[in-house]
């Protein structure tokens, strides 16, 4: 199974996979969507940022998921995963905005990380706002 998840630029985090910082990738939802309960252990996450060419591949190691009660709870998980994902320990004040009022939060540790010729995704059928994408085979997306 590939999927890709697509980055807000504005945060800087493909540089930090690339250079190691970054190994983990968390998601913050108000509902179960992809990737919830659809990416595992051995799959491949691609990654990319908004508006530009997939450059990243990488392979899940780790898959954890959480079923959040409240923003103290989910600041508290963010703690506890913050230098993996963020690649530092201070959780910006852009995060912890985001994470505020979510009920499910899920994080994917990756390694084998690689740089790879950029190529760029069909996301029809997805949603063109779609953050996250699951598929099959990466080739069927690819042009």
């Amino acid at each position: 199974m590939d999927h890709v998840a697509i980055m807000k630029k504005s945060w800087g985090l493909i540089p930090k996979i690339l250079n190691r910082t970054k190994v983990a990738e968390s998601r913050w939802y108000k509902s179960r969507i992809a990737p919830w309960n659809r990416i595992k252990k051995g799959h491949n996450l691609y990654f990319k940022n908004s508006g530009e060419s997939v450059i990243v591949k990488t392979r899940v190691n780790k898959v954890i998921q959480y079923q959040v009660s409240n923003n103290r709870e989910a600041l508290e998980i963010m703690k506890k995963h913050a230098e993996k994902d963020l690649g530092f320990k201070k959780i910006p004040t852009e995060v912890l905005n985001y994470i505020q009022n979510k009920n499910y939060a899920i994080f994917i540790y990756f390694d084998s990380v690689k740089e790879i010729k950029p190529f760029n995704v069909d996301k029809t059928g997805f949603g063109s706002m779609a953050a996250w994408i699951t598929i099959n085979n990466i080739n069927k997306i690819k042009i």
